[in-house]
Formats: structure tokens, sequence, C-alpha cells
């Protein structure tokens, strides 16, 4: 991605999504989930982090944020994330430049995946994450704003909540948190 290109609606079926915890890169799910995904880049979105007690993170989002609600149809999912693109996503638009800064809410940092094969991978990575639209899930799928380099743009990404009340808030803005 050229940061100097204007944005262009995704119509060639590729999925972007944002990952802050076990699939980045030099993590256990990495190699197994996104071996051979397009590309990597350094992405933030706007949220909090926690952790569970075996250590793995859960992001949330402010509820204003979330554009979109992932479904079990890959395709439809990628002409989603193009219509958000062209709609919202303009060079005018205020949504290309959210605000990161703001109690409870920050900047959290991971790094956004671009898939070619989202009809392959996206099914693995929902039953990884324990996605399962209209029924209980473990992390729900939903498309919100992320800035990479410089750009705004949507992408999918894993939200949590803390049903149990046992998450412990991260305090920081990327996982694993640094001693």
């Amino acid at each position: 991605m050229n940061p100097t290109e204007p944005l262009k609606p995704n119509t060639n079926g590729m999925l972007r999504l944002f990952v802050y915890g076990t699939l980045k890169r030099g993590f256990w799910n990495h190699d197994r989930f996104c071996r051979g995904v397009l590309t990597v880049e350094d992405a933030v979105v706007r949220g909090r982090l926690f952790e569970t007690s075996s250590g793995i993170p859960v992001l949330q989002v402010p509820e204003e944020d979330i554009l979109a609600v992932g479904t079990t149809n890959p395709r439809a999912d990628v002409a989603t994330q193009a219509h958000v693109t062209a709609r919202l996503f303009t060079p005018q638009s205020t949504i290309i430049n959210p605000q990161y800064e703001g109690a409870p809410w920050g900047p959290v940092y991971g790094e956004l995946l671009t898939f070619d094969d989202p009809e392959n991978r996206l099914p693995a990575i929902d039953r990884l994450e324990g996605f399962h639209p209209g029924g209980p899930c473990l992390y729900c799928r939903v498309l919100v704003p992320i800035r990479t380099n410089g750009t705004g743009l949507p992408a999918w990404l894993y939200v949590g909540e803390d049903l149990s009340g046992r998450l412990t808030p991260l305090g920081g803005s990327r996982w694993p948190r640094k001693p």
C-alpha cells in the first residue's frame, strides 16, 4: 500500500484483518492461520486491551466505532468492507482521522493483515476466535476504522466482552505488555 495513493474500493476479494494478539507475526497462531498473507503492516485502532487469566488478550472498541458485524459468509464480508470503504472513507471524511485519546479509550497497536483468499482463511480464524454469528461468541468479528501508514480505512477485528468480570486491564496499548 502506497500511503500517497488515494484509497480505492476493494473489488478484488481481499479482506483486511487487524490483529493484536496471537495472530501477530512471531506468535503461535500466525504461522498456522496467516502464513502466506499478502501484506502485514503496523496499524492502530481505538480501544482498550485486557488479558484473560491464561494470558490471552481481549480488545474492546467503542460501540460507535463499529461499522458492521461479521457474518458466516466471507464473500459478503469482503463486499461489506468494500461498500463501507467507498461510502465512508473519502478524502473529505472525518472518519479517517478518529480520535484515539480520551478515557477510557486509547490507541491499541497491532498489525493489519491483507488476505486474498478469505473464503479459505476466515472460517478457520472465526473458529479459532470462537465467533459464531447468531449464537454465543467468545469473540465477535466487527468492522472498525483503523489507521496504517497515516491512512484511515476499515478493517475487521475480533472484540470480546468481560462477561465474567475476570479480565485484567493491560494498562497499555500493546500485547504482550512489556515488564
